[in-house]
């Protein structure tokens, strides 16, 4: 007798192929309803200076104008004209980017082709338009991180354990923070994972006695690209060739040092044409970040070295390279550390270095990541910047981030480990353990999204519409002088020049000998300095002094090019132009209260 439709139907759905695809449609969408419960009510304007910068790159590039950027520092002035001349001086031709490395930056103007962009604000302000898009695309990588890990956890561990897996990644308000920030955290997990993927694919071929070199040379090769992209998504991530190597070393016996004679290979073939390119442009691979290593430290702190076109690094010794380094691991020790996996499941990973699992590939991925905590934790600590003051944590300088994924499977591991120990009246028992286990972990973001909410504030110093009204009155080319030119370039679409350490000598070396300055912007970042320490007993008071001058006394320096104050925006922001541009033509808003208030 045939069996009606409905209950073929309702077998297909309870054991046939249906139940599976049921499941993975529930789970993409209570994900899509986390991120947008999330969108709605905890993502502001960016407030990291990296996603900005990389942000107007990316648009720069769908634009056609290569990788060229509109945020110019002192130093990379100077690091241009020494290596090219003055005919590539500020103004003379487009300022080459040489701070982010390429990978990121291009997949966001790929984006932008593809997405219909508004750059510019009109009618009552909320959110910037762009900057929802660029979070949809990072959290597009989310989605993708999940699917790769959850089929490493199924490979290595059970399908159980890789559902928990991403539950706990799904649940971690430190991922969707990093979702929402524009930085490109989410794609160095990605490759990450890749990455953990390929070693475990290698180094399980080889132990089950695959060792022709058809069977292990592709698999080094591919290691040796997804290193090179993490390289060229973080140049910090180069040293992850050192794990690898290790891992090679341990694991992969007399085959090791061809395997990684092709990782290393493939690495440099992949990332060698941009350190060229580089090299080039500014004479040294890494460019702005080749300097990384001297700042921060007691001669060049708060962005300074940056700030100034010849920094004399020889005043920077041993001791203070050492001072740096230990500030920072102490940093990683009591924070980052703290923080490793996002969440509590860390903890598990912590403890199940103590552990030894029934599984190979978990034993030897748990040594490899072991093997990372080093060498990215001392990487992190000496290239730390002042980025890293301006967002403890969440920021691109966080390269331990990049672990969270492995940490996380690895922890797992080790929780259902302890599980299997525990002696549970009904094995059923284990799946409410894994509940409290996933919310747990999703404790932090729930007492986010749920009332009474904490919504995250970003003005000042970064109003979009206060910054795009101020610099349009400056035509395209001309230059703008600014504390913050990640933000005037990214929202006012104009080049923008970092502040000179000094009001004085390097002011006027930009504007005499390089490019007239038409505007200065500045905002809190200046003008909430303290007036003892910042301006008084500092040595780097120039600015602050000069708004304490303009706001209190109306005394401009004689013969400082711009004299004329818009009074728009004081006392948060200060914005002086060589001439009265806002009375040739109206301001392109009315003047209004921001539509979220400064908090207090």
């Amino acid at each position: 007798m045939r069996i009606p439709p409905v209950q073929e139907i309702i077998h297909w759905l309870e054991v046939g192929p249906g139940a599976r695809q049921l499941r993975v449609l529930v789970s993409a969408l209570l994900v899509l309803a986390v991120a947008f419960w999330y969108n709605l009510y905890q993502t502001r304007n960016f407030s990291a200076p990296e996603a900005m910068e990389a942000a107007q790159l990316a648009r720069n590039l769908a634009r056609g104008e290569g990788f060229s950027t509109q945020v110019v520092r002192p130093l990379t002035i100077q690091m241009v004209e020494d290596t090219q001349g003055v005919e590539a001086r500020l103004g003379r031709k487009p300022h080459p980017d040489l701070v982010n490395p390429p990978l990121y930056p291009l997949l966001l103007a790929g984006w932008m082709k593809l997405l219909p962009f508004r750059f510019s604000i009109e009618g009552p302000f909320w959110r910037y338009q762009p900057e929802v898009l660029i979070t949809l695309f990072n959290q597009a990588l989310f989605l993708v991180l999940l699917v790769l890990v959850g089929r490493l956890a199924r490979r290595l561990l059970n399908t159980e354990a890789a559902v928990v897996l991403v539950a706990v990644l799904v649940a971690s308000e430190f991922l969707w923070r990093f979702s929402a920030s524009g930085l490109p955290t989410l794609l160095v997990m990605v490759l990450f994972v890749a990455l953990l993927d390929g070693l475990s694919r290698l180094e399980t071929r080889l132990r089950e006695g695959h060792h022709h070199g058809r069977h292990f040379l592709p698999g080094a090769a591919l290691a040796g690209l997804w290193v090179g992209l993490l390289a060229l998504t973080r140049y910090g991530l180069l040293v992850l060739l050192v794990p690898v190597a290790l891992f090679y070393l341990l694991f992969l016996g007399r085959r090791a040092l061809p395997a990684l004679g092709v990782t290393v290979l493939v690495t440099a073939a992949v990332t060698a044409p941009w350190l060229i390119r580089n090299y080039q442009l500014s004479g040294t691979l890494f460019g702005v970040r080749s300097y990384a290593l001297y700042e921060e430290t007691l001669r060049f702190p708060q962005g300074r070295l940056e700030r100034t076109f010849r920094p004399d690094l020889e005043t920077v010794g041993a001791f203070d390279l050492a001072r740096k380094a230990g500030e920072g691991l102490r940093q990683i020790a009591g924070d980052d550390l703290l923080r490793l996996g996002g969440s509590w499941v860390g903890a598990f990973f912590l403890v199940g270095l103590l552990v030894q699992y029934g599984h190979a590939g978990v034993n030897r991925m748990r040594v490899f990541l072991l093997l990372c905590l080093p060498v990215l934790g001392l990487t992190q600590a000496l290239g730390r910047t002042h980025l890293s003051t301006l967002n403890p944590g969440f920021t691109a300088e966080n390269l331990l981030a990049a672990l969270t994924p492995g940490v996380c499977l690895v922890g797992v591991a080790c929780f259902f480990w302890l599980v299997q120990r525990l002696e549970l009246p009904y094995p059923e028992f284990r799946h409410v353990l894994s509940t409290v286990l996933v919310l747990g972990t999703a404790l932090p973001l729930a007492v986010r999204l749920l009332p009474p909410r904490t919504v995250p504030i970003v003005y000042p110093p970064y109003y979009p519409p206060y910054l795009q009204d101020a610099t349009s009155y400056l035509k395209p080319g001309e230059l703008l002088m600014s504390d913050a030119p990640w933000a005037t370039a990214w929202y006012g679409d104009r080049l923008s020049v970092w502040t000179t350490m000094d009001a004085q000598k390097s002011f006027y070396e930009i504007n005499d000998r390089h490019k007239a300055v038409a505007a200065l912007l500045l905002t809190p970042l200046t003008t909430d300095a303290q007036f003892r320490r910042h301006i008084l007993q500092s040595r780097d008071h120039d600015w602050a002094r000069l708004v304490v001058e303009v706001l209190l006394r109306t005394n401009v320096p004689p013969g400082f090019p711009v004299k004329h104050a818009w009074r728009r925006g004081t006392p948060d922001h200060l914005f002086l132009a060589d001439r009265p541009r806002w009375l040739e033509r109206p301001a392109r808003r009315e003047e209004s209260e921001p539509a979220v208030p400064a908090p207090e």
